[in-house]
Parts: C-alpha cells; sequence; structure tokens
C-alpha cells in the first residue's frame, strides 16, 4: 500500500493549486483525475487551431485567483479587453452603452438623465464600501438603491456578466458588487490558448514539486473510521493518506464518503445551487460588424464578446467569438436549455448580420455548469474546506467559497484547504 500525507481527488484547478502548495512545505502529495485529461472544466478545445474554452470563465485581475497565481510563480498569458466601447441588446435593436465621453452622444435608446444616472450608478460602484453592505439579495439591494428602472437593467446585465449568474432574487449582494467593482476598477484578462494554458503551467509546476499526478484514475470511495485512512482507486489498489482534499461537485463528493449522512458535507450539497448556461463558440474567418466586439442583453440574458481582439486564440488570426445565454435559475431549466441555441443564434443575427457565411469552427454546449454553487440567501452555513465530523477531509472548488466567486472561489478554497493540512501537521504556510 502506497502511503501519501495528502490525496487530492480531482485535477482541475483547485487540485492542482492545492497539491503544489502543499509540496512546496514538504509534504507528499498525490492527485488523482478520473479524466484522461487535467483541468476540469478549464480544459480547452482546440479545433484545427481555434481554441476553444468549455463555457464561459472569467479571470479578474484583482480577484483572489490571480494573487495565488501570482503566489505560486504561475505566469499568465493574456490581455485585458478595453472598456470603453460596448453595445446592448433592448427590444430586438443594438444600441450604444454610454460607457465613454465618446459614446456618450452616440445611437442610444436611453434620455439625458437616465444617462447621467448610468454614469452616477458606475461612479457609486467604483467607490462604495462594499463590506458595509447587509445580508441580502442583490435584487432587493438594487430595488432600493437604484430608482430608474433602465439603469436597473443595466445593472442585472452587469451583474449577469461578472458572476456568469442569472439569480438575482437569490444572490448575495455583497459578492456580487465586490465582484463588479473589481471589474470596474481592474478589469479582467482573456487568455492566450484558452484556460488550458493554465493547467498546462500547474501541471507542470506540480510535476517540479514532486506531486504524484495519475489521470484515468477514478476513485472508488475514502475509507474512514471517522478520521481519514484511504483511498480506493478504482483498479482496487489502496493508498494510505491521512488528509484527503476533494475538489470534485458537492454530488460527487459525497457518493465518495460512506456515512455521509448527516454530516456537514451532505448540507453543503443539499443547499448547493448550481449556476447553468448555454454556450456557443464561433470561429469566424471575418467579423461581419467590427464596431460590435462586446454585447450585453437588457431584455435578455445573453452576452456576446470577440475574444480575438485581445487574446491570441487561434493560431492563423482567425476571429474567435463567445456567446452565452444564462439560465434563469428561478425558471425551469429543461425548457431554457430547448430554448438557448434559437436565441443565442437570433442574437448573433442583431448583433453580427451575415455571420452564418463566415463560420470556420463552431462548438455549441447546451448545459454547462458555470459553478456548482454561488454564495446565496438560502445558505445556513458557508461550506468550510474541513469537514468537522471526520477528521483529515477537506473540500475545494467553486461550491466552497466563502464569499469568492468562480475560479477565485476554487483557488481560495483550495489554499484554506491546504492551510489547515499545515496546521494540523504544525506547518505554516
Amino acid at each position: 500500500m502506497e502511503k501519501y500525507d495528502v490525496a487530492i481527488i480531482g485535477g482541475g484547478i483547485a487540485g492542482l493549486t492545492a497539491a503544489i502548495m502543499l509540496a512546496n512545505e514538504g509534504q507528499r502529495g498525490i492527485v488523482f483525475e478520473k479524466s484522461t485529461q487535467f483541468g476540469g472544466r478549464s480544459q480547452t478545445v482546440n479545433k484545427n487551431g481555434v481554441y476553444m474554452n468549455l463555457g464561459a470563465h472569467a479571470l479578474y485581475k484583482g480577484g483572489e485567483a490571480m494573487q495565488i497565481f501570482n503566489e505560486l510563480g504561475i505566469t499568465i498569458k493574456g490581455a485585458q479587453p478595453p472598456t470603453d466601447t460596448a453595445q446592448t441588446i433592448w427590444k430586438n435593436q443594438v444600441y450604444h452603452v454610454p460607457m465613454s465621453f465618446r459614446t456618450l452622444f452616440s445611437k442610444q435608446f436611453l434620455n439625458g438623465i437616465e444617462k447621467i444616472q448610468l454614469a452616477k450608478m458606475m461612479a457609486h460602484l467604483s467607490k462604495m464600501d462594499v463590506e458595509a453592505v447587509e445580508k441580502e439579495s442583490i435584487q432587493d439591494w438594487a430595488e432600493r438603491e437604484i430608482r430608474y428602472p433602465m439603469i436597473r437593467h443595466f445593472f442585472y446585465a452587469f451583474c449577469r456578466t461578472a458572476t456568469q449568474t442569472h439569480a438575482p432574487s437569490l444572490q448575495l449582494a455583497r459578492p456580487v458588487l465586490r465582484q463588479m467593482q473589481r471589474g470596474v476598477k481592474e478589469g479582467v484578462l482573456y487568455i492566450d490558448k484558452g484556460w488550458a494554458s493554465i493547467v498546462t503551467e500547474l501541471r507542470s509546476t506540480a510535476e517540479k514539486v514532486g506531486v504524484k499526478l495519475l489521470n484515468a484514475m477514478k476513485v472508488e470511495k475514502i475509507e474512514h473510521d471517522w478520521q481519514v485512512k484511504r483511498v480506493i482507486g478504482s483498479n482496487n489498489e489502496a493508498y494510505e493518506v491521512e488528509n484527503v482534499i476533494i475538489t470534485t461537485p458537492p454530488d460527487e463528493a459525497c457518493r465518495l464518503v460512506p456515512h455521509v449522512e448527516n454530516t456537514s458535507l451532505d448540507r453543503w450539497r443539499k443547499e448547493a445551487i448550481p449556476a447553468t448556461a448555454s454556450c456557443y463558440d464561433l470561429g469566424l474567418r471575418k467579423l461581419p460588424d467590427k464596431n460590435h466586439q462586446f454585447v450585453l442583453g437588457l431584455d435578455l440574458p445573453v452576452l456576446f464578446t470577440n475574444q480575438s481582439r485581445t487574446a491570441k486564440v487561434s493560431e492563423d488570426g482567425m476571429t474567435v467569438v463567445s456567446l452565452v445565454n444564462y439560465h434563469d435559475l428561478t425558471k425551469d431549466r429543461k425548457t431554457e436549455i430547448q430554448t438557448s441555441k434559437s436565441l443565442l443564434e437570433k442574437s448573433m443575427d442583431l448583433i453580427q448580420p451575415g455571420w452564418r457565411g463566415e463560420v470556420k469552427e463552431q462548438q455549441y454546449l447546451p448545459h454547462i455548469a458555470v459553478t456548482h454553487n454561488f454564495p446565496h440567501i438560502k445558505r445556513s452555513a458557508i461550506p468550510s474546506p474541513d469537514v468537522p465530523e471526520i477528521k483529515g477531509l477537506y473540500v475545494a472548488g467553486d461550491w466552497v467559497g466563502d464569499e469568492e466567486l468562480l475560479v477565485d472561489a476554487s483557488l481560495a478554497s483550495a489554499k484554506r484547504a491546504a492551510s489547515h493540512i499545515l496546521k494540523r501537521n504544525q506547518v505554516l504556510i
């Protein structure tokens, strides 16, 4: 029986990050990944030289993930898209968003007062004390703080884009506002050659510091007597460990742990609300309308962005665009999924007339989990890295965040899980 200080279930960004942090402090670790490839949802499909991510992704320059990547020496190659030009869809027409003085007097549907109120809202978001916001939904906050209905439409569109989630009546206000503030102040990065380039860096670093990486290895169960004992792989081989970090989705995490009923892990699973979306990526020979690079839907929960305007996401300079339809978490998702592709194609007809004749590569994902949970008002407790009922058992991932979101939650929880293990072993990180 092989023996390790820690086993990590899941070879995505969270799992690889935790493994590197622990190895840097002398902990002998092993990572189990059931897929043939590492990265989880951060994989990138290379379609004849066009790089397409698995769904919507966002890396905020001022977020926890970027800070942790810097701590680990992970090089992120990409660029920040400009924020002074944007368009919006309203009642089947495309209009400029007054994001700069140059666009203030362009074709719009906002009246003078609304333009001023939108500018005031953006200025307020950049300066407000987010930490002083009480525990309430972002919808309750917006209905109280934003007087003009049209400005609230803009606000909710910004919320969807910043959090990749369409659930204003459920989302906690403070995390959403914090994310929006980061976007206004520091912006996001589009990643060269997609998010798989980050996974490649993490995997290379993990190997250099001595982490054992096993792909195509499904874990069957984690044996414990309320203290972690061993991990059983799909080959029936046992690995003796004192600590396990599970970085899988909550349902899978609970499947791995016998007698999970009535534990904190089971309660976290029951309270988790996954956010999903339909994503349509297109490799175009050229962009029919170069004036439309970033478009938000106001009366439709959609987003259009041209990633290739700043990042290298094709080998031959092809234009690569992404469209997202955020599923309304308060409605029947089956209906949302069935109508998503038609909605995205109709949106593309408005944004880029003639696009169908320019398509060279495409990828449509009708139903992908953007995040397996998010800070919401129905959550009774914040998922902690350690499962208190089972010593040595920890969790990390996008659903384990305190008030972090998306990849920031994944890496922040991975760091917290590693810190708990090191503290338990009297090693400081």
